[in-house]
């Protein structure tokens, strides 16, 4: 069959399927899981993937809410990536409803033609995105050996390619002191919330240095139990972010002279410690998004090819080790951005749903490319054995 008829059997699938998939977005949607605890939705993507035909594995990696589906046996592995954690107190408020619907219509509807077109079609559920960075653990353990290349589309209020994203690092901050009564003897005490207040008083004069890239925010977890007590112990949560790992590591120095400040300051204790994964900044493949910008326009959607920068994300630990996209899939939000509830309220509109099938049926016709090109074919397979070896 013609490159263009494997075209048209996956989206016709894609079109099946469009009942389930807008189905599965929304009742991720109405089941908000936090990072790692994304039982329900992992079950309902995997329950999906074998009515297809697709062999599940679940628990890979060491994670129970991540999995591996796979249907074909080429020599070109293809990966879409799922992602499905909500945010604690927004639900979905980053679209993951939208962006693990889309990559599970993808592989199902490229599963459908993988024999034909040499192809192992993978799912690969990567819980966590919003917090520790589940693709960064699966890639410790081995579950993205092999692929050829990975794909995933993120929901937004617009379509955009060639955007690239900021390295993150994050700690749990913590400092202990020593507990007295705040008006008989204060003396006797040390502040830990002090330590922490000089830390957050630091990094707010540090900002003014660091390069405009650079971004560094946090909360304060604990800060003491009662105002008539000297807090013994407080606690923080920070993030830092730069344009490149390599810049997040001297702008991490920076940030944890600030933290040790506090500690020095007021003779606290301070115990700093990571808080899961770095996420790299994000490569996208060139040829592989201008691939996919040409499928969604072809779906009559209206794609941006400016250059852009996202956030961040563990997609960027993906793409430093195999070609990779993360297209921005976009719908009405009414303006507004992700991780606030307006844009959790969008993510079941019908240009959500929309997006959902489109970005299926793009990101599928994108991995009939990947198979049916042989300069590219063999760009990604020459990849995996250089890896490899």
């Amino acid at each position: 069959m013609t490159t263009n008829g494997l075209r048209r059997r996956v989206a016709e699938r894609a079109r099946e399927l469009r009942g389930e998939l807008v189905g599965l977005s929304h009742r991720l949607h109405a089941e908000p899981e936090p990072a790692f605890e994304e039982h329900r939705s992992a079950a309902a993507i995997t329950a999906l993937a074998e009515r297809a035909g697709f062999t599940v594995e679940r628990g890979v990696g060491g994670l129970p809410t991540a999995f591996d589906a796979r249907i074909g046996s080429g020599d070109l592995v293809i990966a879409y990536c799922a992602e499905y954690d909500a945010l604690p107190g927004l639900g979905h408020a980053c679209g993951h409803n939208v962006n693990g619907a889309s990559a599970t219509g993808a592989a199902l509807a490229l599963g459908a033609v993988a024999d034909e077109l040499g192809l192992t079609v993978r799912l690969i559920g990567t819980p966590a995105e919003e917090d520790r960075g589940g693709k960064a653990y699966l890639i410790e353990a081995g579950v993205f050996d092999g692929v050829g290349a990975a794909m995933m589309a993120h929901a937004n209020d617009r379509d955009q390619v060639n955007g690239d994203s900021l390295a993150i690092c994050a700690w749990d901050i913590a400092y202990t002191g020593r507990p007295a009564h705040a008006a008989a003897a204060p003396w006797e005490g040390v502040n830990a919330l002090d330590a922490l207040t000089v830390a957050q008083t630091s990094l707010g004069l540090l900002r003014q240095q660091l390069p405009r890239d650079a971004v560094v925010h946090g909360i304060v977890t604990d800060g003491g139990q009662a105002a008539n007590v000297i807090p013994a112990h407080t606690a923080a949560r920070y993030e830092v972010r730069a344009d490149s790992l390599e810049r997040l590591h001297d702008i991490r120095r920076r940030v944890r002279a600030c933290f040790e400040a506090g500690a020095v300051a007021t003779g606290a204790e301070l115990t700093i410690t990571p808080h899961g994964h770095d996420f790299a900044e994000l490569r996208q493949d060139g040829e592989l998004s201008a691939l996919y910008a040409a499928a969604a326009e072809e779906l009559g959607r209206t794609v941006d090819r400016t250059p852009c920068r996202t956030a961040s994300t563990d997609m960027g630990n993906v793409s430093h080790l195999v070609p990779a996209i993360h297209p921005m899939l976009g719908y009405d939000t009414g303006g507004a951005r992700q991780h606030t509830a307006e844009f959790t309220a969008a993510g079941t509109s019908p240009g959500a749903d929309r997006a959902v099938l489109d970005g299926a049926v793009a990101m599928a016709w994108t991995g009939v490319e990947c198979a049916a090109r042989p300069a590219l074919r063999e760009r990604l397979l020459t990849g995996v054995r250089e890896r490899s070896a």
